[in-house]
């Protein structure tokens, strides 16, 4: 049923519909960026060192390959923890709910804000989970298809197109996967 015109919603409902919005807060973002950017400049080291190539020389494609990689990996981190963060808050439910309830147990006057907390509690938890999980999910991904692509299928290609199809392709997947529905 939509809310009259004019009505104000409660505090209860603003809480579920902050969960089913997919953009994320400013510390996400900043986590996320940040994450992926240091990710996304692992495998400059890995060609400098052990494919021997001249970083000097190839400034200014790591540079860009690394750019493009940090936003794709930023943007899977936030598909997939917008996907997982509604399942984790399913599953965890319970949980919150009996840590609540067990602590509000003496008073009997805040049943209203009980519902409150256990729904801000159950949303707060599911996004630490599905933060956490997201990241480490993404980067266990990317740096596999990197090694992969870099050192069996890019084995015998040039330096530049061994850096750029392996960063494109891992990068390009991860963010293509992210965009699923179902996990």
């Amino acid at each position: 049923m939509a809310p009259k015109a004019g009505s104000k919603m409660t505090r209860e409902e603003e809480l579920l519909l902050e969960g089913f919005n997919k953009n994320v807060s400013t510390k996400s973002s900043a986590l996320f960026y940040g994450n992926a950017f240091i990710v996304s400049a692992i495998p400059v080291w890995l060609y400098w060192r052990v494919h021997t190539v001249d970083v000097a020389a190839y400034a200014i494609m790591f540079v860009i390959g690394t750019l493009v990689s940090t936003w794709l990996l930023a943007f899977a981190y936030k598909n997939t923890k917008h996907v997982l963060k509604h399942k984790l808050a399913i599953k965890r439910e319970a949980a919150v709910t009996k840590e609540i309830t067990k602590k509000l147990a003496d008073d009997k006057k805040i049943s209203k804000k009980k519902d409150e907390r256990i729904l801000w509690k159950k949303n707060e938890v599911a996004e630490y989970e599905a933060t956490t999980f997201s990241i480490f999910y993404n980067n266990s991904l990317f740096l596999a298809i990197v090694i992969f692509a870099s050192f069996y299928v890019l084995n015998g290609a040039s330096p530049t197109v061994n850096y750029g199809l392996s960063i494109g392709s891992a990068s390009g997947l991860i963010a293509l996967l992210s965009t699923g529905t179902k996990s």
